[in-house]
């Protein structure tokens, strides 16, 4: 549980303070797009540590990921990579876990629901 509270801590903080970090294309993206205020905190959350740490993301959270779209999602996992608290994560492989939990999300939104 406090590992949660940490990592809650980590996407408050990304999310307040990594604009300053961004990249002008990136941060472009984020301000253009609204990327910032289509996930709720608890949908961030989940995305965040199934990219930058080990969980899954939810069906719910997968359509609010989805709904938010591929160039604000790239761009907030980039602009989290710039920021320094995550100097020692391998970028490739956030890249990596990042093309595949959106790839997961898409394929199961995408998927047609089961008939009764």
């Amino acid at each position: 549980m406090a590992s949660l509270n940490v990592y809650s801590v980590l996407v408050v903080l990304f999310l307040t303070c990594g604009a300053v970090m961004a990249t002008k294309e990136n941060d472009q993206i984020i301000k253009e797009n609204n990327c910032e205020t289509k996930m709720g905190l608890p949908c961030v959350v989940e995305a965040f540590m199934s990219i930058f740490n080990i969980g899954s993301i939810s069906n719910k959270c997968c359509g609010e990921l989805v709904v938010l779209g591929k160039f604000c999602h790239t761009a907030l996992v980039k602009r989290t990579l710039e920021n320094p608290l995550f100097k020692d994560l391998n970028p490739a492989t956030i890249i990596a876990k990042s093309i595949q939990t959106w790839n997961n999300c898409l394929a199961l939104i995408d998927s047609p629901s089961p008939t009764a």
